[in-house]
């Protein structure tokens, strides 16, 4: 039996690729994300156990996906965005491949490109961005050092996480010489029905996301002064309809 990494998509369960949505339908457990779409997590089969990750540290979670693993079930491990992309599914590749079990991993449609979108911002554009950075507020120590480095990179910057830091953020970018007037963007629960955007420059950015309900990503760059089509919402996906 198999240990699936499934990514979920941003947000809008529409947006789950057909073959991941086909192991949710064949599992004997899931094991989800708290921030996935509960329309996936019921298309669980019915005999299937389900299992919150909510409040379970990640060396627990290794060991549960682990334990299941060496009951000889088919597990899906379903995690918001792609596995691989500030998920933690690396980690948890490599502690069921140390423990000798079958591992596939199923890539999902990233945040990265996929909320800018629906708000109407391309992450590239010939003539404006060639180049996007992603990092993570959580994980960043905040030193100088690395502010100047992501203020001089150019091109788009992608911030995971950064909603209850982004005050921080600012100061920091701004420290190290990002013009305070370079486009900036906070989207708010991208994809979904209530996806709100907040479009301004990086010195307003922290007044104009103050109260968005995260999760949210921040997009700063001047391709967040492009609006190539109107902010959208990702229609919803009938997932009965999905062969």
């Amino acid at each position: 039996m198999t240990v699936y990494l499934v990514g979920a998509g941003p947000g809008d369960p529409g947006l789950i690729t057909a073959r991941g949505l086909d192991l949710i339908r064949s599992c004997d457990v899931l094991v989800h994300d708290r921030l996935v779409a509960q329309e996936l997590v019921d298309e669980a089969p019915h005999h299937a156990w389900v299992v919150s990750r909510d409040g379970v540290d990640q060396q627990a979670l290794n060991e549960l996906l682990v334990r299941y693993g060496r009951a000889g079930l088919d597990v899906v491990r379903l995690k918001g965005g792609d596995p691989f992309v500030f998920g933690r599914g690396g980690e948890e590749a490599i502690a069921l491949r140390q423990a000798g079990i079958e591992t596939e991993v199923v890539p999902g449609v990233s945040s990265i490109a996929a909320v800018p979108a629906a708000a109407g911002i391309p992450i590239t554009h010939r003539g404006v961005s060639d180049r996007v950075t992603i990092a993570s507020c959580q994980g960043a120590d905040g030193s100088e050092a690395e502010y100047a480095r992501l203020a001089a990179i150019g091109g788009t910057l992608i911030l995971f996480m950064g909603l209850g830091r982004v005050e921080r953020v600012v100061e920091g970018l701004l420290a190290a010489g990002l013009p305070s007037d370079t486009p900036a963007a906070a989207i708010s629960r991208g994809t979904l029905p209530d996806q709100d955007v907040a479009r301004t420059t990086l010195a307003h950015l922290s007044t104009a996301s103050t109260g968005l309900a995260g999760p949210a990503l921040l997009v700063i760059g001047d391709v967040a002064a492009l609006e190539v089509v109107a902010p959208c919402r990702v229609a919803p996906l009938a997932l009965d309809h999905v062969a």
